[in-house]
């Protein structure tokens, strides 16, 4: 099946579709049942930290990533980005680690959510093939299925805080709250820096998927307005619905509650951190509600890694480095052959419950946690090598639709925080009690996929394709192909916005419109 040149995906997502996926796309169940886990290991200050520190992180890889996402707005971002600015062994390797990241978290989250009343297969039935089918529709299906499971997630999230602090500050009758009592006594942290540093792979897993956004970029009706507005969303994402989320946790549930680690252990949804402060602050059938709300994330975590990870085996396809057949795409941009790979990928996934659930979903938290830190350590790269790339072919930062700020601190502190993230991870593997090898290979497996794919492909493109230059020559990055402005462009496309903004709001708008337009001028 040749690829159809006429047929390619479609720009059909809305700036709100963006928006809501940069906001709340991937939450998921990583904070409605593993963040307690991190309380209960090293305590609520520590567990605090460690998702602030990786917050910054990971906002730092989104501002890089959104520089290069808004102006050169494909379905292969940083897989393609990489191939294009540091090397096709890189962009070939970050292209197929991703898509297996996206296709082990869907099997994680569903393993997770699971109950003796049904098997593994019922439940790939029940939530997997109708993700695939609704996906086979259109593009602005998947857009539309998230903004909706977003908006609840987020609705959810805030409901929480607001009612968890209440409680805390003894705002419910007869419930006296337990204030910063929590924080007292030495337990804020605890287990010293090997639990810190065990904390750090569910602040991972948590995170994860948040590079979402320059993915969907490539099927945005106007990536130059909604990528940086996504952007600039994601800082709002990481403080309120992970920061002030965590810490409300630690503060009303004390560490040593048993709990926190059932509702992980188990997928015990009435021992959700969530569920525990509703029930305590009276609400007796919250369990219900945050059940009802985590059947949501398991939907939209699915929806996103169907999406994820058929557009970038699609995307691989089409620069030669994945099987042609999963480059071709339908009449309506529907990649489908990428599509039924991921929904046969995810069916084997399924198999792997032989081995028993814990053990299942503790691999495979290790494996896409390492794997996303990688990724965006690479992006960190690639954003360095972007810059110098652009500014040796002597172009204008100001054709860039978003330019990142303090460059070029934001990638350097990406990769030495992710060094240091990586290291620390490893030690406290080595000195988790009691010690075990499989502990270490687990924390570091992910390392090994990534050292055999990009060594594997340099080894190919030296012998097989001939290509003698490992890195691609500054003076050779493309910086045409998907550039949504040519040369010189980028400061009057911003000229005539600011016309168009100025003629409207000084015509004959109503007030209503009038009230929008500052609206939108004030928070963009």
């Amino acid at each position: 099946m040749a690829v159809s040149p006429e047929n390619s995906t479609r720009r059909a997502m809305e700036s709100r579709h963006l928006m809501m996926i940069a906001i709340g796309g991937t939450i998921g169940t990583g904070i409605f049942l593993s963040a307690g886990s991190a309380i209960a290991l090293a305590g609520p200050g520590s567990a605090l930290l460690s998702y602030i520190v990786v917050g910054i992180f990971v906002y730092s890889v989104v501002i890089s990533l959104g520089e290069m996402a808004s102006a050169f707005p494909v379905t292969g971002a940083f897989s393609t980005f990489g191939s294009r600015f540091v090397s096709p062994a890189l962009g070939f390797t970050l292209g197929w680690n991703y898509w297996l990241q996206c296709e082990l978290t869907a099997a994680a989250v569903i393993l997770q959510f699971w109950t003796s009343a049904l098997q593994t297969w019922h439940w790939a039935i029940i939530i997997v093939v109708p993700i695939f089918i609704l996906q086979l529709i259109h593009v602005r299906v998947y857009g539309e299925m998230e903004y909706w499971f977003s908006l609840i997630k987020v609705l959810m999230i805030i409901l929480f805080i607001i009612v968890g602090l209440i409680y805390d500050w003894g705002g419910i009758k007869n419930h006296p709250g337990p204030g910063l009592s929590n924080f007292h006594d030495g337990q804020a942290f605890v287990g010293g820096f090997p639990a810190f540093a065990q904390t750090f792979v569910f602040a991972f897993f948590s995170f994860g998927g948040i590079e979402l956004v320059a993915v969907a970029a490539g099927e945005s009706a106007t990536p130059q307005k909604s990528v940086p507005r996504a952007i600039k969303a994601t800082f709002f994402r990481i403080v309120l619905f992970y920061i002030l989320a965590i810490l409300t946790m630690g503060l009303c549930i004390n560490y040593l509650d048993p709990t926190l680690l059932s509702a992980a252990s188990d997928s015990n949804v009435a021992a959700s951190p969530l569920t525990v402060v509703f029930i305590r602050a009276g609400f007796g059938p919250a369990v219900h509600l945050v059940n009802a709300v985590l059947l949501t994330a398991v939907l939209s975590a699915t929806n996103s890694c169907f999406y994820a990870s058929s557009r970038m085996l699609m995307s691989l396809a089409r620069s030669g480095q994945a099987p042609r057949i999963f480059g071709w795409v339908n009449s309506r941009g529907v990649p489908v052959p990428a599509l039924i790979s991921a929904l046969g990928f995810g069916f084997l996934t399924f198999l792997t419950t032989i081995w028993g659930e814990g053990i299942v979903f503790t691999w495979l938290l290790n494996i896409t946690g390492i794997s996303a830190l990688l990724v965006w350590m690479s992006i960190g790269a690639i954003s360095l090598r972007f810059r110098q790339a652009f500014l040796a072919q002597g172009r204008d930062l100001a054709d860039l639709p978003y330019r990142q700020p303090l460059f070029p601190l934001l990638p350097i502190g990406v990769l030495t925080l992710g060094t240091l993230m990586f290291i620390g991870q490893g030690y406290a593997a080595v000195r988790q009690q009691p010690f075990e090898a499989r502990n270490v290979v687990a924390t570091y497996i992910g390392v090994a996929l990534y050292v055999i794919l990009y060594t594997g492909y340099s080894i190919y493109e030296r012998f097989f394709l001939g290509n003698r230059r490992h890195l691609v020559p500054l003076s050779e990055a493309d910086f045409v192909s998907d550039a949504v402005w040519l040369p010189g462009e980028g400061a009057l496309a911003r000229e005539q916005e600011k016309q168009n903004l100025a003629d409207r709001k000084n015509g004959a708008v109503s007030s209503a419109d009038k009230i929008r337009l500052l609206v939108k001028e004030y928070l963009w």
